[in-house]
């Protein structure tokens, strides 16, 4: 029996590597002689570069960056041999480095900026960034802020604002955009299909598990609101995956002209999931939790659509609240 394992990381407890582990020892527990294919998943969160390099000859880069509360942090991305780079918006701003200081109101994503022009720096000619796990809630102006872009408030001010001072964004100056990037193809990988405002929108959505209280959420959302008006780019906000990483999928595409895609379809249709797939009598996917989102774009329902056009049938795994060594088939 063929059996090809493709979870995503559960988040907080496994990464998607050590999932793979868990189940094939198990497996081959009960079917010996089965004949098992690990590919470990990521939807663009966590995991993402792990992902790439499983498959794709690269190297681990370190370099300065910012955790999500604008203090000095080292992160790691992965730099392919072809001159990709593949960029996790987690590595620095993503929820656990929050930890119990979780506040969507004043974190940034100043830190991705400075991932991004230090690939580029590095000769990368294609970024790969994912969008997915942040602790974040400033649409992308951190990370633009620290690729050149300025943010003034009315007082004719510069600063670079956060979840609480998107309401204070008088203006935006685009001229200062790193020209590095000019030459660079940048897309992002999202795992979620949100837009940017309203009750399905980052703020709404998102805002509680960073952290936000219903106050904050409404001010959230205004504050995004006001990002997409004074940018000049509020037709983007409706757009799939606007809201991902607190905005940060609207503020890509506004700031960077960069495109979205489903971060899972993007991985699979690099790694020619399809013919590792031939051949497969059965696919087990899982992630953390199963919820509603788990339906618009992550791995798991990324994962069992493909599995699903090849006629393979799929199971996904969880873990129960009560005990991490129980799996349950869903």
């Amino acid at each position: 029996m063929n059996i090809l394992l493709s979870p995503d990381s559960f988040k907080g407890t496994l990464t998607s590597s050590e999932v793979c582990d868990i189940i094939e020892s198990a497996l081959r527990n009960r079917i010996p002689d089965c004949n098992v294919i690990k590919l470990p998943a990521a939807d663009g969160g966590e995991g993402l570069c792990s992902s790439f390099a499983n498959f794709i000859d690269g190297e681990w880069i370190s370099a300065e960056s910012k955790d999500p509360f604008g203090l000095s942090l080292r992160a790691e991305y992965y730099m392919l041999k072809s001159s990709a780079a593949v960029i996790e918006t987690a590595s620095c701003a993503g929820l656990p480095l929050a930890g119990d200081r979780a506040d969507p109101t004043v974190t940034t994503t100043a830190g991705v900026g400075m991932l991004i022009r230090d690939a580029v720096n590095r000769g990368a000619k294609r970024i790969v960034l994912g969008l997915g796990g942040s602790a974040t809630n400033d649409g992308g102006c951190g990370a633009a802020a620290a690729a050149g872009i300025k943010f003034y408030d009315k007082s004719g001010k510069s600063f670079v604002p956060v979840g609480r001072t998107l309401k204070d964004i008088a203006s935006i100056d685009y001229s200062g955009l790193d020209s590095a990037l000019s030459g660079v193809s940048i897309s992002a990988m999202c795992d979620v299909d949100n837009p940017l405002l309203g009750e399905t929108g980052a703020a709404n959505v998102f805002g509680p598990q960073k952290g936000a209280n219903v106050a904050m959420i409404a001010r959230l959302d205004a504050g995004l609101k006001h990002l997409a008006e004074v940018s000049g780019k509020a037709k983007l906000a409706s757009m799939p995956s606007a809201g991902a990483a607190g905005g940060m999928g609207f503020g890509m595409m506004a700031f960077f002209n960069c495109p979205l895609q489903m971060g899972i379809d993007g991985l699979l249709d690099i790694i020619d999931f399809e013919s590792i797939l031939a051949g497969a009598d059965l696919v087990l996917t899982g992630e953390g939790r199963i919820d509603p989102q788990s339906m618009r774009g992550k791995t798991v329902i990324g994962v069992a659509r493909r599995a699903s056009k090849c006629g393979v049938p799929t199971i996904c795994l969880l873990y129960t609240s009560d005990a991490a060594d129980d799996l349950i088939g869903v």
